[in-house]
């Protein structure tokens, strides 16, 4: 296993449930990747694993209690709150995840919490019934809103016979999530991006509109990614059913004038991706009433005009151009022939087609990465992994511009 945790200093909050199990086998992992870990084991934890089995595989202290005479001597709950690198909460227990939503500091797991300025990973783990209640959702909401970074629940069979979304997630996918974080955390650090997202909304009176069938998930998924490398990002989303992501500055818009003056007023930024799908036209002359239904009456006929093409607009040569501006193409037919064109039409760095054929909605996509070199490369699966590897992509041409930068000067 890649040592890729060297020097990184871990604080793990165990919480209650049989899940707990699991912590002593990412203890186990972190290890072996070079990291150190104290652990947190809260009251409902240590009905399930006990301190001697946390410490003995960590080969640290495992603290249990707010009030320790010793501990608290030295401030402990402060101290720990601010000594790790990260904090991860594996299991996060409903009643955590609550009590952490509402700042309360009614343990020693809770008061660090409210007290770090540190990065927190929460991997919640419970019944079900309990992951799908509305309180839970708001709570685990609440919390993303505020940065903390979510891993799972994943779906199967669950210990107590019921079957759903609520497992903890496996120990090998936290690491996976914790080596993402100090990899890829610091990679476009002080890099400002734009991304658009979802559908845009044309009226054609009070009450109906043109639109299209977007999500807005790719877009959302790939705003998140770029958070995750460490760019300050901006995401200009069209009416979705998505939450903000945590993190990131969102700017709501339904029409694509709007989107357009939103993403001017954004401007400079180094890198652009503009994944909304943006209504072509739009109604001529809208109507300030409803327009009515008349039995026997011909069905109206509009007016279309086109709608501000943004990609196009804003990859023009000017001084607050992007870096690197990089499109979308959704397509049909003939996918990366119709992108391959529309990369020189518009004139964008790089575009990603996909067929949306089929896609609107889906958790999963299958596209194609066109850069100006003409080459194509294909990703097929989660939208979210799609988003990490464009946003490795785009990491990658910023390093090997600035190496190039660096061997010219030099």
């Amino acid at each position: 296993m890649s040592r890729t945790l060297d020097g990184k200093n871990i604080l793990l909050i165990i919480s209650g449930g049989i899940a707990a199990y699991k912590a002593l086998e990412l203890i186990r992992l972190i290890g072996r990747a070079g990291g150190t870990v104290k652990s947190i084991l809260t009251d409902g934890g240590a009905q399930f694993i006990t301190p001697l089995s946390v410490g003995a595989l960590s080969g640290q202290p495992v603290y249990t209690e707010l009030f320790s005479l010793k501990d608290e001597t030295e401030m402990g709950h402060i101290r720990l709150s601010r000594e790790a690198d990260l904090i991860v909460v594996a299991p996060a227990s409903a009643s955590l995840i609550a009590r952490t939503a509402q700042g309360l500091a009614d343990d020693l797991a809770s008061t660090v919490l409210l007290a770090t300025d540190k990065p927190v990973m929460i991997a919640p783990a419970m019944n079900p019934m309990m992951w799908e209640n509305a309180a839970t959702q708001d709570n685990i909401t609440i919390l993303r809103k505020r940065g903390f970074i979510q891993i799972g629940p994943n779906a199967g069979d669950m210990a107590c016979g019921e079957t759903g979304s609520g497992r903890l997630s496996e120990p090998t996918e936290i690491l996976e999530s914790i080596m993402n974080f100090f990899v890829n955390g610091a990679r476009l650090k002080g890099k400002k991006a734009l991304v658009t997202s979802g559908p845009t909304y044309e009226a054609i009176d009070p009450v109906r509109f043109i639109g299209n069938r977007s999500s807005g998930k790719q877009g959302h998924a790939i705003a998140k990614a770029l958070r995750d490398f460490g760019a300050d990002v901006t995401l200009v989303s069209g009416p979705t059913a998505l939450p903000d992501p945590a993190g990131v500055n969102v700017v709501h818009v339904e029409t694509a004038e709007q989107m357009l003056s939103a993403c001017r007023n954004a401007l400079p930024i180094d890198v652009a991706v503009y994944a909304a799908a943006v209504s072509d036209w739009k109604v001529k002359n809208t109507t300030t009433s409803k327009i009515k239904k008349r039995d026997g009456k011909e069905p109206p006929s509009f007016e279309l005009e086109e709608n501000p093409d943004i990609l196009a607009t804003l990859s023009q040569p000017s001084p607050k151009r992007p870096k690197l501006v990089v499109g979308f193409s959704a397509e049909t037919d003939n996918v990366v022939e119709e992108a391959t064109a529309k990369l020189a039409r518009k004139k964008c760095d790089w575009i990603v087609a996909n067929n949306v054929a089929g896609v609107f909605g889906s958790d999963n996509n299958h596209v194609h990465l066109i850069t100006g070199q003409g080459t194509a490369t294909s990703w097929q699966g989660p939208k979210t992994i799609i988003a990490q590897n464009l946003v490795a992509r785009i990491a990658d041409h910023f390093e090997s511009s600035k190496e190039k930068k660096n061997v010219k000067a030099g």
